[in-house]
């Protein structure tokens, strides 16, 4: 059996976008009370993200956000990961599995970059049942696309 390297990737990028809900879900916890929610997007949805991130950034002239929505385009899929209280010890949960999914990734060879604005759009389309949401990017490329970026 032949696979293309594109199809093993695709297959890679969702292994992996599933160990970092793992590893976000595993995180530690204040008080042993998990408030993290999660998912992954890839497709239409991730597309449908793209589009809402670009409105956004249009609408209240944040070019990071409109930046960031090329990112989300070209990424080969999207974790996201919220928290249902926006209480400050579960914020710092949020941060906690935050860094422990993109540890993750990294020590996966996943390029990846944490992102408030994919929180933004992901939360008004309402993807998660959580007070705060963040997202990671993931992508598979020959140079990592969430750097050397510059504003629209």
């Amino acid at each position: 059996m032949i696979i293309p390297s594109a199809d093993a990737q695709k297959d890679a990028v969702l292994i992996v976008a599933k160990l970092m809900l793992t590893a976000a879900r595993t995180a530690p916890k204040a008080g042993g009370m998990d408030s993290i929610v999660t998912a992954i997007l890839d497709g239409k949805e991730k597309e449908k993200l793209s589009e809402t991130m670009e409105r956004i950034g249009k609408e209240k002239e944040f070019d990071w956000v409109i930046r960031d929505s090329e990112n989300i385009k070209d990424a080969d899929a999207v974790v996201l990961i919220g928290a249902t209280s926006a209480d400050t010890y579960k914020l710092i949960d949020l941060g906690i599995a935050l860094g422990s999914a993109a540890k993750t990734a990294s020590e996966m060879n996943v390029d990846n970059r944490i992102m408030l604005s994919v929180g933004m759009a992901a939360q008004e389309l309402k993807i998660l049942e959580a007070e705060v949401v963040l997202g990671i990017p993931l992508s598979i490329k020959g140079k990592n696309i969430f750097f050397d970026r510059t504003t629209t």
